[in-house]
């Protein structure tokens, strides 16, 4: 079994945690975290991450895989990623990961909103080569599946050629995490309109073998038994 280096969760860089101006909440800052552990916990239990940066001045936001180990995230894609050759070139980065929970219902439309755990990591992206390349690709694969790197055959020296990994030290972050029911105004107590909450969760379904696996061949514990961190 592959040993999961994504859940190595180091002390915060700083008394003050991951925060700076550029990720100090400016509205409900209460519902704000800069501890690495918080951070950490989020990124640990997200699946897609969305990253933001600028060429040229039109902004460009793409949804990829990603994993963590210890204070460094890994991205990777095709070589001919345009998204990749920018960001190796260093330019500023901003990586969003959001847990959807629920939908907050209240008995006024202002005051409906959701429940959720995000993180935002800015910096700059390098290049990852060598060993550490190889490494990033098994901490993605890790992040996505436990288990999963040892039960499937390496890449070859070709498809290491037709890939990128980018790294993104978690140097400066914020967490934000809404949580609880809706947030009434007093008069609105007595309306007859239903409030509360309805929770959502990221639930995996039964797995569905692939046309060339052996009639009665079961998956394997790590993918029939699958959950995410909480």
């Amino acid at each position: 079994m592959a040993k999961n280096t994504a859940r190595t969760t180091p002390k915060p860089s700083t008394a003050n945690g991951l925060k700076t101006a550029r990720t100090t909440l400016r509205r409900k800052p209460d519902r704000g975290a800069h501890d690495f552990e918080t951070i950490a916990a989020i990124l640990d239990a997200g699946l897609v991450c969305h990253v933001g940066f600028a060429v040229d001045g039109q902004p460009y936001v793409v949804p990829t895989a990603y994993g963590r180990d210890g204070e460094t995230l890994y991205i990777h894609g095709s070589s001919a990623s345009r998204m990749l050759k920018t960001l190796a070139q260093g330019v500023p980065v901003c990586v969003t990961v959001t847990l959807f929970d629920g939908l907050v219902l209240a008995r006024s439309t202002f005051h409906n909103s959701v429940n959720y755990h995000s993180v935002m990591v800015l910096g700059v992206a390098r290049e990852a080569t060598g060993d550490e390349k190889l490494h990033g690709l098994r901490t993605i694969t890790e992040h996505l599946l436990p288990h999963r790197w040892e039960d499937s055959r390496p890449p070859t020296a070709q498809e290491m050629k037709a890939s990128t990994v980018l790294k993104l030290s978690i140097e400066e972050a914020s967490a934000k995490v809404r949580t609880g029911p809706p947030i009434e105004d007093e008069e609105d107590l007595s309306l007859p309109h239903w409030a509360g909450v309805l929770p959502f969760a990221l639930v995996p379904q039964t797995p569905i073998p692939d046309a060339h696996v052996p009639e009665g061949t079961d998956a394997p514990a790590y993918v029939a038994r699958y959950a995410r961190p909480s």
